[in-house]
């Protein structure tokens, strides 16, 4: 999880050539990381209530967690308004928290049809009305909402019922395993289980220690020379394809209108060109585009 948010603020400082934390490896990690959170909840709900619920302890945990919730909320709406967080790793955690409870005593056979049915249903149900923003958690609406963390209860809520059938099956012979005895020894042992112990904590505190220090070395050695190169090219190919281009056409046309920029001293990873400057660039552009053109109708 470290990991990842220091990838995805590398990207946004642009301290990175780009974002790889949105690449398809990133976007692959991002759900590996967010559905391994959701499995051991199932198994943590089997831990804390297999033998019974303790309404006063489940409450404050309950609490807790939604308490964090719309701390992340509230942070993403004042940093990023327009991504904000509304219903991430921590909401789906909050619900599934209460909705996995009766899961821990029914019937395993009944947790386990449920939970494949949860994680097929957005492959089942795509229905308009379900992007309303009132029911946008559930997940089963036809477009994606633009958030930094979407983590609806269908299908995320399915990993935490798999992770309650694997707990109930799972955990009973592990308690009697000599692996279920195991104590921490060791400095490096004893700081994971206590860093498993406050992982709440350090979800919460990690990403904003990371970022500021991340801003930091961002303002003393500037963007990476790189940075936003390769989202110019897919945005130029994508608009060139838009406007009628071919696409081979405006693949060339985009890598020489980066290059032509940069010998210009026109490139701005950001934007900000004066109008001068964007009368410059477009030029450019178009020159760049009808030379792609010329080579690919020439004998």
């Amino acid at each position: 999880m470290m990991a990842y948010h220091t990838s995805w603020d590398l990207g946004f400082l642009r301290l990175t050539p780009e974002n790889y934390a949105l690449s398809s490896f990133g976007r692959t990690a991002a759900h590996v990381i967010a559905g391994s959170f959701l499995f051991l909840v199932g198994i943590g709900l089997v831990l804390k209530n297999g033998r019974g619920i303790d309404p006063r302890s489940t409450l404050f945990r309950l609490l807790r967690i939604v308490v964090a919730a719309a701390a992340i909320t509230g942070a993403t709406w004042f940093a990023f308004p327009d991504s904000f967080i509304f219903f991430g790793v921590l909401h789906c955690i909050a619900a599934a928290s209460v909705l996995g409870l009766p899961f821990l005593f029914l019937p395993i056979w009944v947790s386990a049809a449920c939970a494949a049915l949860v994680l097929a249903a957005p492959h089942l149900v795509h229905a308009e009305i379900l992007d309303a923003p009132a029911l946008l958690f559930l997940g089963l609406g036809i477009d994606t909402p633009r958030t930094n963390d979407y983590v609806p209860l269908f299908p995320w809520f399915g990993l935490v019922l798999a992770g309650i059938c694997a707990g109930r099956i799972g955990l009973p012979a592990l308690t009697r395993s000599r692996f279920g005895h195991w104590q921490p020894h060791g400095k490096l042992a004893r700081w994971a289980t206590s860093a498993g112990r406050h992982s709440l904590a350090i979800y919460l505190i990690h990403q904003p220690v990371l970022l500021g220090l991340l801003t930091g070395l961002a303002m003393l050695a500037g963007p990476h020379p790189r940075a936003g190169e390769a989202s110019f090219r897919a945005e130029y190919v994508q608009n060139c394809m838009r406007t009628g281009g071919e696409q081979r056409s405006c693949q060339i046309a985009a890598r020489c209108t980066m290059e032509r920029l940069r010998s210009g001293s026109l490139w701005r990873p950001d934007g900000g060109f004066t109008v001068e400057q964007r009368l410059t660039a477009q030029a450019l552009s178009q020159a760049c585009y009808e030379a792609a053109e010329g080579t690919r109708v020439a004998p």
